[in-house]
């Protein structure tokens, strides 16, 4: 996974090209050639093939087709499933058009939790952007952004709401999202619209792969207090799970298996200290009652 405070060079990876990456990465070892092998094969260099297989640039058809044969892949479906997966991995997502007012960083954020079957956070701060109003999402941005343009404040917006599609789609992904107690407390664009928040928790919260935690402050301290993060995983058996740490300037995102179960036992301890999921509903209506 390319370090995503700066990004790659053929632009923010989609999974669908990491997935590919891994695969032709999978078929170069079992073929047994070297990064240096595989590059003499395209009349490239052994770099351009090592960040082929990091998803850090984009993937050429001819390139594709090259490098199976040069894999001993000979089998035309086989061969046929490659290239279509490089062609729908090369499409852009459908949140390019939103690239004006997106970072690269958030870019492959979205990539991610587009794709994931599981997504569990912790949020300290803000609630979380999969299940904020318009109102509050507005109010959100607007702080963070406060010499922004009106206009890109609609467009953040716009783009905040779509994502949101995620969770009314066939076969969404479960969402389980540890709050903070100070997020619900934290008077974000006035009563109104803390009510209306509160209000959408609570109806979102029915839906059976939705959630919520309240993390108490009488629950004292916990593993994750240094800062939000999330934790994608995913159906295609190439990828690991992947751990997106925020920051005020971009996001780290790990995936290497210590990393990531570090960020799962911190959420894992928080889920037992937090407020059982059965009290979510009662607790945030107590909340409501005090705004």
């Amino acid at each position: 996974m390319p370090d995503s405070r700066t990004g790659g060079g053929g632009g923010a990876p989609t999974v669908l090209r990491i997935v590919l990456g891994k695969r032709l990465q999978q078929l170069r070892d079992k073929a047994g050639l070297s990064y240096e092998q595989a590059a003499r094969a395209l009349d490239v260099t052994h770099a351009t093939v090592r960040r082929m297989e990091k998803a850090e640039v984009g993937l050429k058809v001819p390139y594709v087709e090259k490098l199976l044969r040069t894999y001993g892949v000979s089998d035309p479906s086989e061969i046929e499933g490659f290239v279509s997966l490089a062609r729908e991995a090369n499409q852009p997502g459908w949140w390019h058009r939103y690239r004006d007012v997106t970072p690269e960083w958030f870019s492959v954020f979205v990539s991610l939790e587009t794709e994931s079957h599981e997504i569990r956070a912790y949020e300290p701060h803000y609630i979380p952007g999969l299940v904020q109003t318009e109102n509050y999402a507005r109010a959100v941005l607007r702080a963070g952004m406060p010499h922004a343009p009106e206009g890109e404040i609609k467009r953040q917006v716009a783009l905040r709401l779509e994502r949101q599609a995620l969770l009314s789609r066939e076969n969404p992904p479960m969402l389980w999202v540890v709050m903070d107690e100070t997020v619900l407390r934290r008077p974000i664009g006035g009563a109104e619209v803390m009510r209306e928040q509160i209000d959408h928790l609570i109806e979102v919260s029915e839906q059976t792969h939705i959630q919520l935690q309240l993390m108490p402050y009488s629950a004292g301290p916990h593993p994750a207090m240094y800062g939000p993060f999330h934790l994608f995983r995913f159906p295609q058996e190439e990828l690991p799970d992947v751990a997106c740490a925020e920051s005020l300037v971009g996001a780290v995102y790990f995936d290497q298996i210590d990393d990531v179960s570090g960020f799962r036992e911190a959420l894992d301890r928080m889920c037992a200290q937090a407020v059982p999921l059965s009290r979510t509903r009662a607790t945030l209506t107590a909340l409501r009652k005090e705004i």
